[in-house]
């Protein structure tokens, strides 16, 4: 056996099971919203700055177009989201938030926040140990997203 291949060493497990839990537990709160993990993403990126193409809201999220385009489809569908073509390039598809999708943030900063801290209250982590785990988890995405490039 080789040690190095042991699962207790592996740092992909951890942060699979890490984002795997944390979805787990942010989807009873969506769940009240009527929404799915996915879509909170792109509303996040919506609610930070409102009319964008469907290509930076993938960039954003680190997704492919052709995952996006499903996931903003179903959003349209529930009146969260409009669609429409760019002015300039028709070919853009320019994704803007409806009144219910800009009335979703006020509810989930209601619900999200308080609810993570509920989750995440025996943790002995302070915001300032989360604040630095997450700097530190922005350093290995931005490496491994620039060996993708």
């Amino acid at each position: 056996m080789y040690p190095e291949l042991q699962l207790d060493k592996q740092i992909c497990f951890r942060l699979y099971t890490a984002s795997r839990l944390v979805t787990q537990a942010y989807t009873p709160m969506l769940t009240e919203l009527g929404i799915t993990y996915p879509q909170y993403l792109v509303l996040m990126v919506l609610w930070e700055k409102d009319c964008q193409p469907v290509n930076d809201i993938a960039h954003r999220l680190m997704l492919e177009t052709n995952t996006v385009t499903p996931l903003l489809q179903r959003m349209e569908k529930l009146g969260i989201v409009n669609r429409k073509k760019g002015e300039q390039d028709k070919r853009q598809q320019i994704v803007s938030l409806t009144q219910k999708g800009k009335d979703m943030e006020e509810q989930a900063y209601e619900i999200i926040p308080a609810g993570m801290g509920r989750e995440l209250r025996t943790c002995p982590f302070q915001l300032e140990d989360y604040n630095k785990f997450a700097s530190e988890l922005d350093t290995i995405i931005n490496t491994l997203r620039n060996k993708e490039k």
